[in-house]
């Protein structure tokens, strides 16, 4: 039997925020990136929802020994659900039996001025996807992410507990994609 992998479409996409090792890029079917406010946690996080139109980048890592404690309590606010093996892609050189983590529609909203997108959370997202997918990567991240509300602008003083140094080169990308997609940003 193999060890399970998870799919990750966000933080986990940039493999300076986790251990797991045995990841490669993939895509999966089915599912759209969406910033989600969960109830329950008072937090806004990037979530997934069905939506069979739309096809995501991301990474599948290999959770060693089926032992999903540490990254169960990382994705604190997330249900875990199977990926149905037809809607995944991948260069894995090995069978893949994935999961996939999103905040339950039922429990969370959309962000609203009182909610925001953390740009530390975002920047480290985005750091992600230029190092796995480049620019074209970037592009098609914002393209295929909803529910984008306000953005609050806290890279001098980040929240986002895994948030990086962010080079230039990323805040002005990241900087042009939300000023393209006419989202507001606020300082802490």
């Amino acid at each position: 039997m193999h060890d399970p992998y998870f799919f990750g479409y966000g933080s986990l996409v940039n493999r300076q925020t986790h251990d797991y090792t045995d990841a490669h890029r993939a895509a999966i079917r089915g599912w759209r990136r969406e910033w989600r406010v969960s109830r329950r946690l008072n937090q806004t996080f990037l979530s997934v929802v069905p939506d069979p139109d739309t096809r995501i980048d991301g990474l599948i890592a290999r959770v060693p020994g089926a032992d999903w404690a540490a990254l169960d309590l990382r994705e604190t606010g997330y249900d875990r659900h199977p990926v149905a093996h037809e809607n995944l892609h991948h260069d894995s050189p090995v069978p893949v039996i994935a999961q996939i983590y999103a905040v339950a529609l039922d429990i969370s909203d959309l962000p609203g001025p009182s909610h925001r997108v953390n740009l530390s959370y975002l920047d480290v997202v985005v750091a992600g996807f230029l190092a796995e997918f480049g620019t074209d990567g970037v592009a098609r991240f914002f393209e295929t992410t909803t529910g984008w509300g306000a953005v609050l602008d806290d890279r001098a003083a980040p929240i986002y507990p895994r948030a990086r140094p962010a080079t230039k080169e990323l805040r002005d990308m990241v900087d042009d994609s939300l000023s393209q997609l006419g989202v507001q940003r606020s300082k802490v």
